[in-house]
């Protein structure tokens, strides 16, 4: 069963740092994406299941050019079933010294509907990703190919990007700051909070930029929450 798209839509609308906030209220501390960083900053927003790549460390006796004569590889294989709408996320052990995708693998995804990709480790090509309808998440650029550190294992398994935990259908959250993973069971009593806590603090900065000091303001009081009630 997929997620709510209007839970998908809610969650896309808030930032990460909101969405942090409301896991982190709900005991959860290690959500964000640490170093994993938009190609294209100002395609960045986007809400989607989390489809998993799981990859080890290459090894030079099966890591050979000729492997990806096979379109049954299963890097290969990732790129066609990732279903739209949903995240290719890639578990590299946070190694960006050669890339998991380029972008004849990057503009497949987009053909084909995918809502964003995302690594801990590299991505080459890199000017043309940005240049994809895809938000494109990694922790850095490399040429290399990513054979030369990586070898792509299983999906829709468990697996560990940037140090935080992704189980395929969990929701990945993007912006231009980074990505958030929300448990899948969580997403629906997020979703709401988050809408709310960006409306409050809308006003709350508007507040501020108004001259308001701190105190009363942010956290608001009951003053400002009547005024923040009375405005909507």
């Amino acid at each position: 069963m997929t997620v709510d798209p209007e839970v998908l839509d809610l969650l896309r609308a808030a930032s990460t740092a909101t969405i942090s906030t409301q896991l982190f209220a709900r005991g959860l501390r290690n959500t964000y994406l640490v170093g994993v960083r938009p190609l294209n900053p100002e395609r960045a927003r986007f809400a989607g299941e989390a489809y998993t790549l799981r990859y080890v460390p290459a090894r030079e006796d099966l890591d050979r050019l000729e492997v990806f004569q096979d379109y049954d590889h299963p890097q290969r294989r990732a790129i066609e079933d990732v279903p739209p709408g949903h995240v290719l996320v890639m578990d590299c052990r946070n190694d960006a010294h050669a890339a998991s995708a380029g972008h004849i693998l990057a503009t497949r995804l987009a053909v084909r509907g995918a809502a964003a990709l995302v690594t801990d480790g590299a991505l080459r090509d890199s000017p043309d990703i940005a240049r994809l309808d895809l938000p494109a998440f990694s922790a850095g650029v490399s040429a290399t190919t990513n054979l030369a550190r990586h070898h792509a294992v299983d999906a829709q398994v468990p697996i560990g990007c940037a140090g935080v935990p992704v189980y395929p259908g969990d929701v990945l959250v993007g912006d231009a700051e980074g990505v958030v993973c929300v448990p899948r069971e969580l997403a629906a009593e997020v979703a709401g909070p988050a809408a709310e806590q960006e409306r409050l603090e809308e006003f709350v900065l508007g507040e501020i930029q108004g001259g308001a000091p701190l105190r009363g303001t942010y956290p608001p009081d009951a003053e400002t929450r009547a005024r923040y009630e009375r405005g909507r």
